[in-house]
């Protein structure tokens, strides 16, 4: 049960084990009302109430989806006790504090489960061994991925295509645990064992759980045989077991302040890279390979790729975007400048579904694509990248452009842990392609696919963000300050590299300070000020424009003094 944490939290993972309190609890209970009160048979009971148990977590789990973290853990933790409350207030059906009765063991071929626990033992068991199984097989799953990618950047995994929604309902209807002191124990075993790291939960638990029900124990009785050796009636009333929570308190002050990752850490250690792949120097000509999934579309005659209609977006008193519009042509490249604050970004967010205009129209490829949501969009055919780097910095270069290929795999659940063919040759082909995109980047990033995302350089950081919108297949790719952080070599180099991603196909809508990169490789320039457009055409026009020159160097300049 502690290592299905590892792979299905949607929120951080600290307070992961506090987000499905009482869903468990209310299986439990409704399986007992129904042998009980309705004489069903213990085998058809089990799925019903886990069913039930779902539904629970899917009724109680969407009114939260907005909420992350700490507020999150709030709601969620007040619904894990209200249900014991509800449970022993409610004794014509549940007996109260007193628990059901008359609830039959369950057969298994003719073999009943009784009162003794070494059933219980090999059932628990062979439980734990199918759950490690399917915790290996979802974290290296499409879903599992997804999954990840929501616990380490939410709004940056809906940009990649995955639908938030439907992957958080998911984990919020798998519920495993109750009670609140049972929850803390899970919460420290993830934290002992190594968040992230399914053999170190399990290490976790199974630590604590000697320490609990062993170790603590047999201490108990030879500090009382002790007490009685020397005749002292306090150490003969000591009970140890009763300091679990101080002791797990202890555990989680030690394990912060001297060893984070846990026992086994989650991280993956990764060959060192040679003198060639460490010197890597700024090449340039552009990509040196082809990208058998970048198609040029085709458009009826006069279709724009993109047409933007009176788009404005207001931030309480502030318009952030003010009646804007435009076109984008296909196969060409847009650069969109501006001053600092003049509504650039927000324009993306607008174009890619992460904030909804309040009023204007956003048409991709002709059809009315407004107000959709970002993972929808990611579907239809536009990829963009973020201004502040938003990659999933404990996963590895390779996960995060897999990551970006969320919206053209379809394999689910039940497929990423059966693996029929179907889904081994989705994986193989998603693993091909991601490949073949890191290969723009030559021995930039194909040295270091097993690398943690986080362990790059900024520059780097910049390269792998790209490959993962490219490896969504996009028809229109939106690069915001794609060359900040870099030297002017490595500027050049991704200035041409972005050219001839356009010259396989790629439509490209630009956001960059550094002019000389816009004046480089772009068609068409628009500018912004202040949410609105004051400029628009080729380069050299835009130059000489008064109202550009006075938007970057004040009116002085504007009028040539």
């Amino acid at each position: 049960m502690v290592a299905s944490t590892q792979i299905t939290p949607p929120w951080t993972d600290v307070w992961q084990p506090l987000q499905w309190l009482g869903l468990a609890s209310r299986a439990h209970v409704e399986g007992g009302l129904d042998v009980v009160h309705l004489h069903v048979s213990f085998w058809l009971m089990l799925p019903g109430a886990a069913l039930v148990a779902a539904l629970c977590g899917i009724l109680f789990g969407a009114p939260t989806l907005r909420l992350r973290g700490d507020y999150l853990a709030i709601v969620t933790l007040g619904f894990g006790e209200i249900v014991p409350i509800v449970v022993r207030n409610t004794p014509d059906w549940t007996n109260g504090p007193m628990g059901l009765n008359g609830v039959i063991s369950p057969q298994v071929f003719g073999f009943r489960f009784g009162v003794t626990s070494t059933p219980y033992y090999y059932l628990a068991a062979f439980l734990v061994a199918l759950l490690v199984f399917v915790s290996y097989r979802l974290k290296d799953s499409r879903i599992g991925r997804a999954w990840m990618a929501i616990r380490e950047d939410e709004i940056a995994a809906g940009a990649m295509g995955v639908n938030r929604t439907r992957l958080k309902l998911m984990a919020f209807s798998t519920p495993d645990m109750f009670q609140f002191p049972v929850s803390v124990m899970v919460l420290v075993m993830i934290v002992l064992g190594g968040m992230g790291s399914v053999p170190g939960v399990v290490l976790g638990a199974l630590i604590l759980q000697l320490l609990q029900s062993w170790f603590l124990q047999d201490l108990t009785q030879w500090v009382h045989a002790l007490g009685r050796l020397v005749g002292s009636e306090g150490l003969q009333q000591v009970e140890l077991v009763q300091t679990i929570e101080l002791i797990f308190g202890i555990i989680l002050v030690l394990m912060m302040l001297y060893r984070r990752e846990g026992l086994i850490p989650a991280s993956r250690t990764t060959a060192s890279l040679s003198l060639t792949e460490q010197a890597a120097m700024p090449s340039r000509g552009g990509i040196g390979v082809s990208l058998s999934g970048i198609r040029a579309v085709q458009l009826p005659a006069g279709t724009p790729m993109l047409e933007v209609l009176g788009l404005t977006k207001r931030f309480g008193g502030i318009t952030a975007v003010k009646d804007l519009g435009f076109t984008i042509d296909p196969r060409t490249v847009v650069g969109l400048i501006g001053p600092n604050g003049s509504g650039k970004t927000t324009f993306f967010n607008l174009v890619t579904g992460l904030d909804t205009p309040d009023s204007g129209r956003v048409f991709f490829m002709g059809e009315d694509i407004t107000g959709l949501p970002s993972h929808t969009i990611v579907e239809r055919g536009i990829a963009r990248t973020f201004q502040t780097l938003r990659l999933f910095a404990n996963m590895t270069v390779l996960e995060n452009v897999l990551v970006g290929m969320h919206a053209r795999t379809r394999a689910n659940a039940v497929g990423a842990v059966l693996l029929p063919p179907s889904v081994r040759a989705e994986e193989h082909g998603a693993r091909a392609w991601a490949m073949e995109v890191l290969a723009i980047f030559g021995n930039r990033l194909l040295p270091r696919v097993n690398h943690l995302a986080g362990s790059l350089s900024y520059a780097n950081r910049r390269r792998l963000e790209i490959a993962r919108a490219v490896a969504a297949r996009p028809r229109l790719l939106l690069l915001d300050e794609p060359t900040a952080g870099m030297n002017p070599a490595e500027t050049m180099e991704l200035a041409e590299q972005i050219r001839s991603l356009n010259k396989m196909g790629l439509t490209v809508l630009l956001i960059e300070h550094k002019l000389n990169v816009v004046n480089t490789i772009s068609d068409k320039v628009a500018v912004l000020d202040y949410g609105e457009k004051i400029a628009e055409g080729r380069v050299e026009e835009v130059h000489r424009n008064e109202d550009v020159i006075r938007a970057y160097l004040g009116r002085t300049a504007a009028a040539g003094i």
